[in-house]
């Protein structure tokens, strides 16, 4: 084994969770670092004995001060590391998702895949990368380079612009890396086609992780009525009129996303008369389509992240459950409430609790038909249960 000077050496009794192989180890788990190590950089984890364990990407600024590359001290972290990790990670999604479903999916899930820090997207003959840690931004060229030689894909674009980056020391990134983006990039997903903002929309561009619950929800849409609430570009708006919706309403408050939702409608060659797009706020919304007397036989929430950690999840609870008190008093007899969650501080248990108080509130009796999660390309680590962010209910009143 290689010696170092950079090391990090754990308290006593604070190196069970590394040995259950959880990837985070948190700063106060730490007795001590030494060697000076540069943000980003490699350093041997040591337990209190001095037993080497693995090694880890060191994060001097964050709570999470070091995130573990492997438990095996004998492998060193370097370019041939990073490439073998990336390679099996794209092996897997070509053995989970089949060709015919789509031509995106996510390539590497960060912590999931054994690369924390590191998410990437496909967009056909697109690659976004987010590069959200330190021990990520270290290997960054390093990285990239593995990425284009495993795929064949020329056109590389960043967004590394979101706020998890300051926690880590990190300021915000985002812009073409390599080849050229020709404006938006059309994507096939289940026989449908989208267009895709890679270098200014949501997240990535668009939510791969909701790909099988389009498909599963617009099953049910067939023949009813539906309002898809926070609908962006109008996912789950196209599916549902595809599979025979007899109406959809979609609200959204960004006038660009609802712009590119109608595009959708046009490139599906779906009717523009069963469609109805709203601009606003989609809490007021809500209470307008009550106070007008509206009712739906399906309504779909799928908000944005309102608790991104648990120290969140009491404000965002309330606001869980006022969407889907307004959304269960929308619906008819019989109706679908499909909802979601992709707060991180809001566990499963609790998200179903929340729209448990919401039917009671309302005065409705309901019931869980299906729970839904992320796809299999957006894959949860066994040892890192964090990685299970998206949960979804299919409810029947």
């Amino acid at each position: 084994m290689k010696n170092t000077k950079k090391t990090l050496i754990l308290k006593p009794g604070r190196d069970r969770s590394v040995l259950a192989r959880h990837p985070w180890v948190f700063s106060g788990a730490v007795d001590r670092v030494e060697g000076n190590p540069a943000s980003g950089e490699s350093v041997l984890v040591r337990d209190a004995s001095g037993l080497a364990l693995g090694w880890a990407a060191y994060s001097p600024t964050s709570s999470i001060r070091a995130r573990m590359w492997n438990l095996n001290p004998d492998e060193i972290v370097d370019g041939g590391f990073f490439e073998g990790r990336i390679q099996q990670a794209i092996t897997r999604r070509l053995a989970l998702v089949p060709v015919g479903e789509t031509d995106s999916l996510r390539l590497v899930h960060a912590e999931s895949d054994g690369l924390p820090g590191l998410v990437v997207d496909r967009y056909a003959d697109t690659l976004v990368v987010q590069i959200l840690t330190t021990g990520a931004e270290f290997w960054r060229e390093v990285i990239i380079d593995a990425l284009v030689k495993l795929t064949g894909v020329q056109t590389v674009v960043e967004r590394s612009d979101v706020d998890v980056r300051q926690l880590e020391g990190l300021a915000p990134r985002s812009g073409v890396l390599s080849g050229q983006v020709p404006g938006m990039v059309e994507i096939r997903e289940n026989g449908l086609r989208f267009q895709v903002d890679v270098l200014n929309g949501q997240k990535t561009g668009f939510y791969l992780d909701q790909r099988r619950n389009r498909q599963r929800v617009s099953e049910l849409a067939a023949g009813r009525e539906v309002l898809n609430c926070f609908c962006y570009t109008g996912g789950f708006s196209i599916y549902a009129l595809a599979h025979g919706a007899k109406q959809v309403v979609s609200v959204d408050s960004s006038a660009e996303a609802l712009e590119m939702g109608q595009a959708h409608l046009a490139l599906n060659s779906l009717p523009a008369d069963l469609a109805e797009w709203v601009e606003g706020d989609v809490f007021k919304e809500l209470r307008t389509l009550r106070d007008q007397g509206r009712s739906f036989d399906m309504v779909i929430l799928d908000p944005p992240k309102f608790a991104p950690t648990a120290a969140q999840a009491e404000r965002a609870a309330r606001g869980y459950k006022d969407i889907n008190l307004l959304g269960l008093k929308l619906l008819r007899p019989g109706g679908i409430l499909a909802t979601f969650s992709c707060s991180g501080g809001i566990s499963a248990e609790l998200f179903q609790k929340i729209v448990a108080g919401a039917a009671l509130d309302a005065g409705i009796d309901a019931r869980i038909v299906q729970t839904l999660t992320q796809g299999p390309d957006h894959p949860v680590g066994l040892a890192f249960p964090e990685g299970a962010y998206l949960k979804g209910l299919i409810v029947q009143v």
